[in-house]
C-alpha cells in the first residue's frame, strides 16, 4: 500500500499545497511530507482528516492507496479505470 504517495498525488490533483492540506487536517507541513514520503505511519483519525479534507470518503483513499497485486478480486484494467475515473472525479468535483 502506499498511502504517502496517494495522498501526495491526490493534493495535486486537488492543487493543494503542503500547508493549505496541513492546515485543514490539523498537522504540521513537516509531519504530512514525512507521511507523504511513507516515512510515518498515520493513525486512522490522520488518515480521515485528510481525506475529508481531499474531500474524499476514507474508502475511496484506501482503495486509491492499494497497490495493484493487492487486488485480487479485480482485473487491473478495471482497478486502473476506477483509480483514472476517481481521480477525474477529483478535478471536477468543487470542493
Amino acid at each position: 500500500m502506499d498511502l504517502g504517495g496517494t495522498i501526495k498525488q491526490c493534493r495535486k490533483v486537488k492543487k493543494l499545497t503542503l500547508a493549505q492540506l496541513s492546515k485543514e487536517c490539523g498537522i504540521s507541513v513537516s509531519y504530512l511530507s514525512l507521511l507523504e514520503n511513507n516515512n510515518r505511519e498515520p493513525s486512522i483519525n490522520t488518515v480521515e482528516s485528510i481525506s475529508k479534507a481531499l474531500g474524499l470518503p476514507l474508502s475511496v483513499l484506501i482503495f486509491l492507496a492499494s497497490q495493484r497485486n493487492e487486488e485480487i478480486e479485480l482485473s487491473v484494467s478495471h482497478i486502473e479505470a476506477l483509480s483514472n475515473n476517481i481521480m477525474e472525479l477529483m478535478v471536477n468535483v468543487k470542493g
